[in-house]
């Protein structure tokens, strides 16, 4: 790094499908530099099995069905106009895609081959590799970013964003032990999601939360948090990541089955729906995990190669075998909350892919619409930097906030109690941090998994404030600690907006409270407060 002060026009924090999009449309014209705290190429988008939903053709899809599936999906709190701007410019984006490399499965015709997947009324999701989908969209942007003139600084970890005048002007970073600051007209965050919050996740240990607790501590608007996507197939196996198990063997007529081998569920129902009947029935039972029977699956070892030489790698062969599985954190649906180009309530930042709340999966997201939403909004954030817009319009979920007498969907902002920050941890760093975050997993597993209770959030908060105390006390600037700062900070955020909804909706589902209340149709705006 060659200036403790180096400006750019754009700095993107976060090298996934959102982050990397933004950086390929820009760099021949602005001077844009990428920050990500492993290499390039490592990112929950590489890990994304199914595909990418988008109507490409076909007689029997639309956008429109495509949209209605996505509102359907999304239990009441989908904005209805960000969904629009997904499924019509999907299309182009996985086009534009195409046109930079990335080789998606094709039928002997040549024509693009067409999934199905749960909560999709059409065959529409594009894939690659079967259910490597995800690693061919990065290895086509990772190449794409390097042809560029981007500055790439890889291995670097950011602290905070920094702010002047009620404007983001850069983010301090942490490189090789030393605070560095870097300065940029406008700062993009797509550091991704939040799955490591919980002990169970499909997510790479990278996904802490960064960028979500960097807005949360720079007064950024926030919404949604309490709708944590739990996949139903994640691989009950002691890897972690947990290996998922792509929507696409449902789609292709694989079948849950409880203990009993008896199927219990429609396979095909959007994910909040499946998972929930899978807690409900391995709690019934009192057993840890089900079963996905793909006995009946032709050509599975042609159909999912990077699946079938995960099994086989742990002694499974899907032909034979039924796979135990059991539902794992997956996606956060909720954000920082954007408009329809990605603008957020502070001006000079802009989010895109997981880390936003971009209206497009309301309480629940639709299967494969995630690498979707990162290319599309993506494209959108780079195309508002280079006409010159640095503030947030009254657009999308935005709308809420700017012009609420206008909005379809209210908010209620909720104030939370501040987290301890980067800057506080001086201590004398007796800490094991490794050991607290396994902690603080745990107890968010335990309270705050796929079926919440009032008992459950509070005690899960209780261990959040123990372990925030810890931190205060002992904790030292590293790239470890400051993981578990943001973790913390998310986690409190989850814990609070899923204690005050008193309902089940989507992804948030509460014991006390079984059925959705259209008093709820609403979003908690979490705000945080001073300690």
């Amino acid at each position: 790094m060659e200036s403790t002060n180096r400006a750019f026009d754009v700095i993107v924090l976060g090298s996934g499908v959102a982050g990397l999009s933004v950086a390929v449309r820009l760099a021949s014209s602005l001077s844009v530099c990428i920050v990500t705290k492993g290499e390039l190429s490592q990112s929950a988008t590489a890990w994304a099995q199914g595909g990418v939903a988008a109507v490409l053709g076909g007689d029997e899809d639309s956008t429109d069905l495509h949209l209605a599936d996505t509102l359907a999906a999304g239990a009441g709190l989908c904005d209805a106009d960000a969904v629009r701007v997904l499924v019509d410019e999907g299309p182009l984006s996985v086009r534009e895609l195409i046109a930079l490399g990335a080789e998606f499965d094709r039928e002997t015709s040549g024509s693009l081959s067409l999934a199905r997947e749960g909560g999709h009324s059409r065959a529409r999701i594009v894939h690659a590799g079967g259910a490597a989908t995800g690693a061919e969209v990065e290895r086509a942007l990772v190449a794409a970013t390097r042809a560029t003139a981007a500055a790439i600084y890889e291995h670097v970890f950011a602290l905070d964003l920094v702010v002047e005048d009620d404007t983001c002007v850069g983010v301090q970073v942490l490189r090789d032990g030393e605070v560095v600051t870097l300065r940029a007209h406008h700062t993009v965050l797509a550091t991704g999601g939040a799955g490591q919050v919980f002990a169970v996740t499909t997510n790479p240990a990278e996904a802490t939360g960064d960028g979500l607790a960097m807005a949360m501590r720079a007064h950024v608007a926030v919404a949604d948090l309490e709708f944590m996507q739990f996949h139903p197939t994640a691989l009950h196996h002691p890897a972690m990541p947990r290996p998922l198990l792509s929507e696409a063997l449902r789609g292709h007529g694989a079948i849950l089955r409880d203990q009993s081998g008896e199927q219990f569920v429609d396979e095909l129902a959007p994910r909040d729906v499946v998972s929930r009947a899978m807690a409900a029935k391995m709690a019934e039972e009192g057993s840890e995990h089900l079963w996905l029977d793909a006995t009946g699956l032709e050509e599975f070892s042609r159909r999912f190669p990077t699946l079938a030489a995960s099994l086989d790698a742990i002694g499974l062969d899907p032909a034979t075998e039924w796979i135990p599985i059991a539902p794992a954190a997956h996606h956060l649906a909720g954000g920082v909350i954007t408009d329809l180009d990605g603008a957020t309530s502070l001006r000079g930042l802009s989010a895109a892919g997981e880390v936003a709340c971009s209206g497009v999966h309301g309480a629940n997201r639709l299967a494969s619409n995630s690498l979707l939403e990162g290319m599309v909004f993506g494209a959108r954030v780079a195309q508002a930097i280079l006409a010159g817009h640095d503030t947030a319009a009254a657009t999308g979920p935005m709308t809420a906030l700017l012009e609420p007498a206008t909005a379809e969907i209210g908010i209620d902002r909720v104030p939370i109690v501040a987290s301890t920050r980067p800057e506080a941890l001086a201590g004398d760093g007796d800490l094991d941090v490794a050991a607290l975050r396994a902690r603080l997993q745990r107890a968010m597993t335990a309270g705050a998994g796929v079926v919440r209770s009032a008992a459950g959030v509070q005690g899960a908060l209780e261990t959040v404030e123990a372990i925030d105390a810890s931190l205060r006390a002992h904790g030292q600037l590293t790239a470890d600690a400051v993981e578990l700062c943001n973790l913390l900070t998310v986690a409190r955020g989850l814990l609070a907006a899923a204690a005050r909804r008193t309902e089940s909706r989507g992804n948030h589902s509460r014991a006390e409270f079984t059925l959705p209340d259209p008093a709820w149709r609403r979003r908690q705006v979490l705000i945080e407060e001073s300690a």
